[in-house]
């Protein structure tokens, strides 16, 4: 039996940018029989087709047709985000100060910028190039330490002891690369490209990046018993391993009346708001076409499956912090360990509500979990995720939900390894239809 933990760190590690991500996510799929779809290609389907699309490489939705119209029975779909904050190379990158050759990034997402200081990164996204009069583009991962963002000496800077660290992303976090007399970044990229087998070029056919940096410490077990998980990007890789070890799961078992599906998204940790995001138009287009792809002459066929439908929202969870107690809400405080959490918030920063926090209670129980919840403190504001916005757009029912974590948004961050397999059993049995909304 694979340990679902030890999978999702090595899911982790493969997956330094939402592309490689989503590539991983694909590489499984295909192995279990997903075949891809394009958007721009007309959709046929038939019960039991398993598919996958993706739009701008960092969003994928997969889904297994059931054994009904979607228009008759609805979908049943887990949502999660591939994105996690970190620092992104700016179009013009080169800077030279102090002797040293540095890149220019800009913070993507609520970073904790200091933890990004002293690590030993290294830079990953895809690439954009020219080729025989066509625009391709590969996904690139340098893996291994190239980038480092030193802090400054005590020595001169004596009054971090009263005053305390605060950086300037503009001035104090540009990572140092080589010497002055180092070779510029649109160099590296094209030896990289070349000595990887992805492409042989010139500078001149570069058109664009979207790079970011990533730790290159390897994830890993930690604690007296190896009980905890220490990684990056665990907010949210953690859930997208989770929907997607649930969904392949679950095609084991017979087919359920519903189509069930997950959908990743890029861009949560900026908003949502694009074209790759649950602000955009992924999910409601690809559910409109799968309607019509099983059924073309279903007569309002969306909005009966959309009425029959449910949506798990998965995002990682706050995990009481054992020196910052006082930051929880008296009452809902979750451990790490105590299993899946549900998130609630009056001002629909989460989606939940009675109806759809009770059918993921359920499912709860049904695979012996009693889950934990979070509200934040009625005078600190809460973060959001792709669960309200998914709702508005598409009109599902819809439960936030997640395992708890500690160091959210750090470059490495916590979680607890017997969190991983009840959060996949909770999914696998949502896909299995197990119990009825």
């Amino acid at each position: 039996m694979t340990d679902s933990a030890a999978d999702l760190l090595a899911f982790i590690d493969r997956s330094p940018t939402p592309f490689h991500a989503v590539a991983e996510a694909i590489r499984r799929l295909s192995a279990a029989g997903y075949e891809r779809l394009e958007e721009a290609g007309l959709w046929n389907l038939e019960s039991g087709d398993r598919r996958f699309t993706v739009r701008g490489d960092g969003s994928l939705l997969a889904f297994q047709v059931g054994e009904s119209p979607p228009a008759e029975a609805g979908f049943r779909v887990v949502g999660a985000h591939t994105d996690s904050p970190n620092l992104r190379v700016k179009p013009l990158p080169d800077v030279v100060a102090g002797g040293l050759r540095q890149v220019a990034v800009e913070p993507y997402g609520g970073v904790l910028l200091h933890t990004w200081l002293d690590r030993d990164l290294s830079l990953a996204g895809r690439v954009s190039f020219e080729q025989e009069g066509a625009l391709r583009t590969a996904l690139l991962d340098f893996a291994r330490p190239l980038l480092r963002i030193p802090n400054l000496a005590i020595h001169l800077f004596r009054e971090i002891r009263s005053e305390g660290l605060k950086l300037d992303a503009q001035k104090h976090l540009v990572p140092v690369i080589g010497l002055e007399e180092g070779p510029a970044l649109a160099e590296l990229l094209v030896q990289e490209l070349c000595d990887q087998g992805i492409a042989e070029l010139e500078v001149a056919q570069l058109r664009g990046w979207d790079l970011m940096t990533a730790d290159t410490q390897p994830s890993c077990f930690a604690g007296t018993a190896g009980e905890f998980l220490q990684a990056p990007r665990l907010d949210n890789l953690a859930s997208c391993h989770a929907a997607l070890a649930a969904l392949l799961a679950a095609g084991e078992a017979p087919l359920p009346a519903q189509t069930r599906g997950l959908v990743l998204y890029d861009h949560e940790e900026v908003g949502s708001q694009s074209a790759h995001g649950a602000g955009g138009t992924f999910l409601v287009d690809s559910l409109e076409r799968i309607v019509a792809g099983v059924e073309k002459a279903a007569p309002q066929g969306l909005a009966r499956a959309v009425a029959r439908s449910f949506l798990i929202s998965a995002d990682m969870a706050h995990a009481v912090h054992p020196n910052y107690a006082d930051r929880h809400e008296p009452g809902h405080t979750p451990h790490l360990g105590g299993g899946p959490v549900v998130k609630v918030n009056a001002g629909q920063s989460y989606a939940s509500d009675a109806e759809s926090a009770g059918l993921f209670t359920s499912l709860c129980h049904l695979v012996g979990v009693e889950p934990q919840h979070f509200v934040s403190r009625s005078d600190l504001r809460c973060g959001s995720t792709i669960g309200p916005i998914s709702a508005a757009r598409t009109g599902i029912r819809t439960v936030d939900v997640g395992n708890p974590m500690l160091s959210m948004h750090s470059c490495r961050e916590m979680a607890a390894r017997r969190d991983v397999a009840p959060m996949i059993d909770v999914l696998t049995a949502f896909f299995r239809g197990a119990v009825q909304a």
